[in-house]
């Protein structure tokens, strides 16, 4: 009986484990298309300071309104099959109303202080750019054009979900990332470029060292961008330094934070989107705006290294940083804005003079996934933010001088290197889950969309100890000497320039399968703009890398924040978006890596919370959490071999139980 009712329970575990239970994560897989909309935040370059706030709350509310659609697109799958109309009716045109709606309220509100700005209503249409149908080219049937033009910009052939292999890349099928989206390193040609060194340049580096987020800070907030406004970023980021990083942070709060970097004069704050593993496991946001509601779904992984170093300019001294100064570098939304302000690259360890812009990297065995980000070295001499968030600051011309009257400021250089493994692209990342940067829903995941976020929020004397530093040519800082880890190479000190569109991935269009090593792809030609650049790279390949424990930590909760804007007198208003929310970011699957996650807040003034050593003994998860889900196509055949243990453990429970009660016969 024990034994029969031992292997009953079993199956049925092994069963509901198997696809992850009833659809846990509501993930956006929208085998519908792309929702494509016109970026109105980059055509508002000039907003009074009176509106700005009124501004960024109508400008995340416009992401919202695309994020419901998605949602819509996911519940109205069936529908959409039926009827061709369906989307147009119910789901686009709607969401046209809404984003007019919202962008007349920007245009009243920029009107009440300064001058209307003109040409918005034009935005407010969107498309929605079919699947993919498989021939890799963009547009064949595809498009369903709702007013609006198509946006100039990345290269969408072969990138719209349903293409390829990817079945069951752990319920992100559908929703990016795909195979095309991937290329062997060793297939890149080297293309990064130095700036020579002028008379009069500032060689120096300053290096901070704030950790890697191994105490799990985390949110869908961006207070650059949407400050006041809950799940304004739609995707995770990691985040540094600064502890009270949250939409509702004043300049006061991060001013009087705590920080997770060694020199506690280092109050700044550095975040980026989270890479996660396609791998089924489910992050306590899941079924949470920004987490799994929104595509985002599957492990966290925490990054083994994180280098911040700020460097000089290749033709002239550097001046400090007004202190809060804000920094954006990449493009969240580059996918379909265009690349114009793609700029993060994409390497590996021992092969970083080759840098990818619009792939991720397959990395030999005993190389690490690295993503780096150079931002902007020249500064307006006046504003700490702007409109765009991108005007008061620029990139250095190639020759490291800065136009307009701009002056230069020290570089930041941020390079993060992750622990995981190349994807087997051959079964849609079954074998060896795909890995991809969170994003906005509709940009399904692209590594082009990649981007970094800085506010400083150094003291004054610790920033004019890094502008002496540099400009007297030393190597200064708490993290100066985090070059010489393994793995860590040390960044040169040329600036970038503007970017422009990124080099291709090597691999040919329409091949979705690149294999690591089969050396058949085209080399890449130089790019137009300096990648991240790296100080004498390697370019052997490394024969293997030590092996690292990655600690679990304790990340806070998430708490779903309102979607639906309320309504009065016939009109949305923004009260349900920017509800203050209460502290929560996820936590990491409590079953992967038998680590469980415990609750920690991170709101406004919190302090880190504290690395905690991995349970022993926690059986809880099969295997080390990291494992592809199963994925079964349900037929006739299938069930039965599911079954069949659950039914010879009933008939065992059953001969049992018939065998106990003859003894019990013959007993009395």
């Amino acid at each position: 009986m024990l034994g029969g009712g031992g292997l009953v329970a079993a199956n049925v575990y092994a069963s509901a484990t198997e696809d992850g239970g009833a659809d846990p994560a509501r993930t956006l897989s929208t085998p519908a298309g792309t929702i494509d909309c016109p970026d109105v935040g980059s055509e508002l370059t000039d907003v009074p300071d009176g509106a700005r706030e009124d501004v960024a709350k109508e400008l995340a509310l416009l992401d919202q309104q695309i994020a419901e659609a998605y949602q819509r697109l996911q519940e109205s799958a069936q529908a959409i099959q039926q009827d061709a109309g369906f989307a147009d009716s119910a789901i686009m045109n709607p969401l046209k109303d809404k984003r007019a709606a919202t962008i007349e309220r920007i245009a009243i509100a920029v009107d009440r202080v300064g001058d209307r700005p003109e040409g918005l209503d034009s935005l407010a249409s969107c498309t929605l750019r079919a699947a993919d149908n498989g021939t890799g080219e963009d547009g064949d049937g595809g498009d369903q054009e709702q007013g609006g033009d198509n946006q100039d910009g990345a290269d969408q052939g072969n990138q719209q979900p349903g293409n390829g292999d990817q079945q069951g890349n752990g319920g992100q099928a559908g929703n990016g990332p795909v195979a095309a989206d991937f290329v062997d390193i060793k297939s890149v040609q080297p293309n990064v470029a130095g700036a020579a060194q002028q008379k009069g340049a500032s060689r120096g580096t300053f290096a901070t060292s704030c950790g890697v987020n191994d105490n799990g800070l985390f949110n869908s907030d961006n207070v650059i961008v949407a400050p006041g406004v809950s799940n304004g970023a739609h995707h995770f980021h990691d985040y540094i330094g600064n502890q009270s990083n949250d939409a509702f942070a004043s300049d006061e709060d991060l001013a009087n934070a705590e920080t997770s970097c060694v020199d506690q004069g280092d109050k700044s704050t550095y975040y980026w989107p989270v890479i996660r593993l396609q791998n089924g496991s489910q992050e306590r946001d899941a079924n949470s705006p920004g987490g799994g509601i929104e595509g985002n779904a599957g492990e966290i992984v925490t990054p083994k290294e994180v280098t911040l170093d700020f460097v000089g300019n290749p033709r002239s001294k550097v001046t400090e940083m007004p202190r809060l100064l804000r920094i954006i570098t990449g493009d969240a939304k580059a996918f379909v804005n265009g690349t114009a302000n793609a700029n993060a690259s994409w390497s590996c360890t021992g092969f970083e003079d080759r840098q990818l812009k619009d792939k991720y990297p397959l990395c030999p065995q005993g190389s690490d996934v690295v993503r780096t980000f150079k931002f902007q070295s020249c500064w307006d001499g006046q504003n700490i933010d702007s409109a765009n968030h991108r005007t008061h600051v620029a990139f250095a011309a190639a020759d490291g001088s800065c136009a307009n009257g701009f002056k230069a400021i020290p570089q930041l250089v941020q390079r993060i290197v992750y622990d995981v493994d190349a994807p087997s692209l051959q079964d849609g990342g079954k074998t060896t889950p795909l890995f991809a940067v969170d994003s906005f829903p509709e940009q399904l995941h692209k590594p082009v969309t990649d981007h970094g976020d800085f506010i400083n929020v150094f003291s004054e004397d610790l920033m004019s100890e890094m502008v002496d530093c540099i400009n007297e040519g030393r190597k200064c800082g708490a993290g100066a000497g985090d070059g010489d880890e393994p793995g860590g190479e040390e960044p040169t000190e040329e600036p970038t320039q503007a970017p422009t569109t990124p080099p291709g991935g090597n691999d040919e269009p329409g091949n979705d399968n690149p294999k690591p090593g089969d050396g058949g792809d085209k080399p890449t030609d130089a790019p137009a703009t300096e990648d991240p650049a790296t100080d004498e790279p390697a370019t052997q390949e490394p024969t293997g890398k030590p092996a690292t424990e990655k600690p679990a930590t304790e990340k806070p909760a998430t708490d779903e924040p309102a979607t639906e804007p309320a309504e009065e007198d016939g009109k949305p208003t923004l009260s349900s978006t920017v509800a203050p929310k209460a502290d929560g970011t996820p936590t990491a699957n409590e079953n992967a890596n038998g680590q469980g996650q415990g609750d920690d807040g991170a709101g406004s003034g919190s302090t880190p919370a504290q690395t905690q050593p991995a349970a022993g003994g926690d059986d809880s998860g099969a295997g080390s959490g990291t494992e592809p889900q199963a994925v079964g196509n349900g037929d006739l055949a299938e069930t039965g071999t599911s079954l069949w243990p659950a039914a010879a453990g009933a008939v065992l429970l059953m001969a049992g139980f018939l065998l106990l009660m003859r003894t019990r016969r013959r007993a009395e």
